[in-house]
Order: C-alpha cells, then sequence, then structure tokens
C-alpha cells in the first residue's frame, strides 16, 4: 500500500477515495480498522472512522490504531482526512489528532500541511480564512451546525485552540509561486516554531501544485481536495474507476439539517415521490418503530418509487429539540434510529441506499458493516457510488453537497443508468 489515510467519518472517506481514485489510484475504503491485511493491489487504503465529535481522547486512541495498521501495509505516506469545512468543536479533534499522529511518526517540530479547500464544492482558503462559496466560514450555515457549529472562519485561530503546537500560514501568492516556493515557506514556518501550516487554495490548481510539494511529506492533513495532487507523485494518472450499477429498490434516508440537504428533500419531495418526515420527538421518546417505518419504505421502494424518510429541520427546530433532552442524547437517539431502519431496509431487500448527513452515514454504516466499501462512479463532487456487498449499493453525502436534485442523481447512477 502506497497511501495510508484516516477519515474522521464515512461521508467524508467516500469522498476521499472518490478523489484519489478519479486520480487513477486502486482504493478500498474500509469500515472501521480491518482484521486482516489488505490485499497486495491496493494503492490506497481510507480508514473510515467516526470521530469527528466524539470526546478527543476517543479519537485520538482510534486514529492511532488505525495508522498503526496502516504502517504494517508498508505506506509510505499517510492523510488525516477531515471536513472541508473544517468541522471541530473547540477541542478538536482535529488538532489532538493531527499532534498524536506527528508524534507517532517522529515528526514533531517537522512542517504538516492543512488544508481543508475544496474548490469543486466552493470550499476555498484566501489569507487564512475558510470561505464557503462566496461566504466567510461562519456566515455559510456553519455556523447553526448541531454538533459542530463553526463560528470563526480564521483556521489559524480554530487550529491553535485545539493544540499545543504553533500554527503557521502560507499564502496564496506563495502557492501560485509554485512546488519550490511551498517547500521553502513550509521549512520556513516550521523552523520559526510553527510547524502545523495552513496553506491558501483558490482552485483545483493550487491543490495540484500543493500535492507537488507535498511528494516527501511523511504525514499530509486536509480535506479530499488536497487529494488531487497527492496520486500523481506516486506514478498515478486519471482514470474511471470500473462500476456495475445495480438495480432493485432504492430508499433514501436524511438526517442532515444543512441548507443544501434541507433544499434536497423539498425538491424530492416536490416531485411528488413519497416521503416521510421522522418526528425527533417520537424517536427519543421510543414512540416510533424503525421496522415500521422500513415496512412503508420497502412497499414504496418495490412499486419503483425512491422513498424518503428525513429528520432534517431548521436550526431553530434543531436547538429545541437539543434544548430539552439535551445535544448528545438528541444525536444519539437520531442516529440509532437510522441505523436500526437501514439494517431493516437492507434485510427487506433494499439494493440501492441513498444517506444524506455525516453522522446519519456514519450511524449506517456502522449498522450495516460492510468490510469495506469499492468506490465507485461520481454522483456530484465529493460523491461517489461504492459497493458495500454485492447486492448492496450506496451514497453517502455530506450535508452540503449535491445539486438539489441529488436524490435523483444518486438513485439513478447507482442503477447505472445515469
Amino acid at each position: 500500500m502506497l497511501l495510508g489515510c484516516i477519515g474522521d467519518d464515512f461521508t467524508g472517506s467516500s469522498d476521499l477515495g472518490n478523489t484519489l481514485a478519479r486520480a487513477g489510484m486502486r482504493v478500498v475504503q474500509f469500515t472501521g480498522v480491518p482484521d486482516a491485511p489488505a490485499l497486495p493491489s491496493v494503492q490506497a487504503g481510507v480508514i473510515a472512522l467516526k470521530i469527528r465529535s466524539v470526546p478527543a481522547a476517543d479519537a485520538v486512541a482510534q486514529a492511532l490504531k488505525a495508522l498503526d495498521w496502516l504502517r504494517a501495509q508498508g505506506c509510505r505516506q499517510f492523510f488525516w482526512k477531515y471536513c472541508s469545512t473544517f468541522d471541530s468543536t473547540a477541542e478538536g479533534n482535529i488538532g489532538p489528532v493531527a499532534e498524536a499522529l506527528t508524534h507517532a511518526l517522529g515528526l514533531d517540530g517537522k512542517p504538516v500541511v492543512f488544508c481543508p479547500a475544496f474548490p469543486g464544492t466552493g470550499r476555498t482558503i484566501c489569507m487564512g480564512h475558510l470561505f464557503v462559496g462566496d461566504r466567510l466560514l461562519n456566515e455559510s450555515g456553519m455556523e447553526a451546525h448541531p454538533l459542530t457549529p463553526m463560528t470563526d472562519p480564521d483556521l489559524r485561530r480554530v487550529l491553535a485552540a485545539q493544540c499545543n503546537t504553533g500554527v503557521g500560514h502560507v499564502a496564496g501568492a506563495t502557492v501560485r509561486a509554485g512546488a519550490g516556493a511551498i517547500s521553502r515557506a513550509l521549512t520556513a514556518e516550521a523552523g520559526a516554531g510553527r510547524p502545523f501550516i495552513i496553506v491558501d487554495a483558490l482552485d483545483d490548481g493550487d491543490l495540484t501544485t500543493i500535492g507537488a510539494a507535498l511528494k516527501d511529506a511523511p504525514l499530509v492533513t486536509g480535506g479530499s481536495g488536497i487529494a488531487l495532487g497527492l496520486p500523481a507523485n506516486f506514478g498515478c494518472r486519471p482514470g474511471n474507476p470500473r462500476w456495475m450499477g445495480q438495480d432493485g429498490p432504492c430508499v433514501a434516508l436524511s438526517g442532515s439539517c444543512s441548507r443544501m440537504t434541507r433544499a434536497q428533500v423539498a425538491q424530492h419531495a416536490a416531485t411528488g415521490a413519497p416521503t416521510y418526515e421522522i418526528d425527533a420527538d417520537a424517536v427519543i421518546t421510543g414512540h416510533t418503530d424503525p421496522a415500521d417505518l422500513a415496512n412503508q419504505l420497502l412497499a414504496q421502494a418495490q412499486s419503483g418509487a425512491v422513498p424518503l424518510a428525513y429528520s432534517s429541520a431548521d436550526p431553530d427546530k434543531v436547538a429545541d429539540i437539543q434544548n430539552r433532552y439535551g445535544r448528545d442524547e438528541a444525536a444519539s437517539a437520531l442516529e440509532a434510529f437510522f441505523g436500526a431502519l437501514a439494517l431493516a431496509l437492507v434485510q427487506g431487500g433494499v439494493s440501492r441506499l441513498i444517506s444524506a448527513g455525516g453522522e446519519t452515514s456514519g450511524a449506517i454504516i456502522e449498522a450495516i458493516n460492510p468490510p469495506s466499501l469499492e468506490i465507485g462512479p461520481e454522483i456530484a463532487p465529493g460523491v461517489p457510488a461504492l459497493r458495500a456487498t454485492p447486492d448492496l449499493v450506496v451514497a453517502l453525502k455530506s450535508g452540503n453537497f449535491g445539486r438539489e436534485t441529488f436524490f435523483a442523481d444518486a438513485a439513478g447512477v447507482l442503477e447505472g443508468s445515469a
């Protein structure tokens, strides 16, 4: 294995796998740390964890376990993958995990790049500040995220609050001066006591240049965008992954409360597709049975429709639920419900499953528990089709990814008809 990757959630891991596969690497995404060695043909292994919003100590422990397995596979370079909106709490987990990986690899004081930019989905970094489209991060809707609200667009401040390592910056003008200029700037920042370095990026060309500068870097951190430039360092060339679509019943599930996902839910309902709103109160108090809802969804799916069950709500409604039940308690109950619902759907014969939301997707994949996921074609930037078993294909979408027609788009790609 050439490149070993650790992802902090399941949607982000598939996003990274998609980027690497399109750049020509043979990629496998693993659900948690595997029990056995990878096949010799695998060039990039992506270990998908669910550690974005868990306590920092737990995130570090899981990441180090993943690192141990990847090192045993002979990886030449390691990648710590987090969200392109730098999703984290005040305590972490981006900084603490990065520090733990740095120490484990013997890189204390050496330059480590932090670059969550993903221009294909509107995430860019300018003067150390993260933009989503033409808005600063804290004005993009991420400030209202129910688990990891992002209220500061300055990534230097956000990262510095999470770790004890000095935080530096490489500006866009240096990036556009070429890979050599980037390398010299990284060395200078580390020499000045700022080895954790935010690097600006405005377009894919910047990311490719940064990737070239990181050819010999033992550890890279960022969103999937920065992976654009890494496969070429191993002699890989762009290509399309092989894919065979899957027919049969299709169901969509959504637990994301992002602006785009709410628009996608509304668009799907407007087409006349069956939609079922999941009552969070009823779930948390145990008055909704996932098996009953699964039977309703299966009946619609077997008739050829793409039914959607969703708990996506506006920020005020989410805040009310959290205030009454507690943030962690509400999130855990909904994730458990979605996991049980997904498992019942798969056991009932669903062969195409679409999920919106990082935490929701993590709960679903943990419940289904496929040992690995085969990367297929891209549905939307950052969202590939995935084969979980010989009879099941899935799409895992981060909240703000995809067009408003995403659910119909995903159903078509998973089937092989789009």
